[in-house]
């Protein structure tokens, strides 16, 4: 298995078990949206708290030449540290959601 086929493997792998949270408050489901094509990988949180509407993305991770960015991390412990336990390098994975000049700051990627 290439490199890139490997990466997609595993952010579908590790997104996935968002699939198998349960919320406390609210009738809240997450579901996967997977665009093989275009190597975008979302878990978009749907249903109702209240009377309120909850949708919206929990997870956002684009592949843009060959590095894996996360565009959003709405988890508690980060994303990124969880693909990098599943065998992603840092090197290989880029904070989208902070701006360029902090990038370079972080522990991953600066793109």
């Amino acid at each position: 298995m290439d490199r890139l086929e490997n990466y997609r493997q595993i952010i579908r792998n590790v997104l996935s078990e968002y699939l198998k949270l349960q919320y406390a408050n609210g009738e809240i489901q997450n579901e996967a949206v997977f665009d093989r094509e275009n190597d975008r990988y979302m878990i978009v949180s749907v249903g109702w708290q209240g009377v309120k509407r909850v949708h919206g993305a929990l997870i956002h991770i684009d592949i843009i030449s060959g590095k894996i960015w996360i565009q959003r991390d709405g988890t508690e412990h980060g994303i990124a540290r969880e693909l990098v336990a599943a065998g992603i390098p840092k090197d290989q994975i880029v904070l989208g959601f902070h701006t360029a000049d902090v990038r370079p700051h972080t522990e991953y990627a600066a793109a």
